[in-house]
């Protein structure tokens, strides 16, 4: 028992503290390998908490919404990488006396595309992570989960607008309170034991017939 309660503690410690280094993903040159750490530390957190809970759809979606969060990073790179090319061919390699070519035309289209493509793969990427915080949230009692889910999901939707930032800080802000706020099955079996002690010593007693 105290070997299932401490690896509980250490799983949840875990995934917070990934959730903790994705918040200082925003930081400005060393967020991105923060955010990188992070991200490896939330999954194994949340694989461990998959165990525990016995739900391996907390770990299938968090796993799955991390490799569409890839495709999609990967996508956005090769369109920014794409442009910048068709740019030097239409300067002819000195980004100086712009002169518009096929090339060019090339890479704004593959611009676009990859734009298009990251954007989905975005978008898949915080419905999975969402899912996984719902069923985290059902299995823990924990409604903060459930409120970063919500977050994540509108918040991935107006990543066009900066207010879809600004819902994505706040969702890991709530997932990481969700993750130091867990509590284990015994202490929620105590819990509702002693609630429902107190209600049966608060009930009038039937009046004999």
């Amino acid at each position: 028992m105290n070997m299932m309660n401490e690896s509980f503690e250490h799983s949840k410690t875990l995934a917070g503290v990934g959730a903790i280094l994705l918040l200082l993903g925003f930081v400005p040159y060393a967020g991105w390998v923060l955010a990188m750490v992070g991200v490896v530390l939330l999954v194994i957190g949340m694989k461990e908490l998959s165990k525990y809970y016995q739900d391996q759809n907390v770990y299938q979606n968090t796993l799955t919404g991390v490799k569409f969060y890839v495709v999609a990073v990967v996508a956005a790179a090769a369109a920014i990488v794409a442009v910048m090319i068709g740019v030097a061919s239409a300067t002819d390699f000195t980004f100086k006396n712009f002169v518009p070519t096929v090339g060019f035309g090339v890479g704004v289209a593959a611009l676009l595309a990859g734009l298009v493509v990251a954007f989905v793969f975005y978008i898949l990427a915080a419905s999975h992570l969402k899912r996984a915080l719902d069923s985290l949230a059902q299995k823990s009692g924990e409604s903060s989960f459930a409120t970063a889910g919500t977050l994540l999901w509108i918040g991935s939707i107006l990543t066009i607008v900066l207010v879809g930032l600004v819902l994505i800080f706040v969702a890991w802000i709530f997932a990481t309170l969700g993750f130091f706020s867990m509590k284990s099955r015994q202490y929620q079996q105590f819990t509702q034991q002693q609630t429902g002690y107190a209600n049966t010593l608060a009930s009038p007693s039937q009046p004999p017939v």
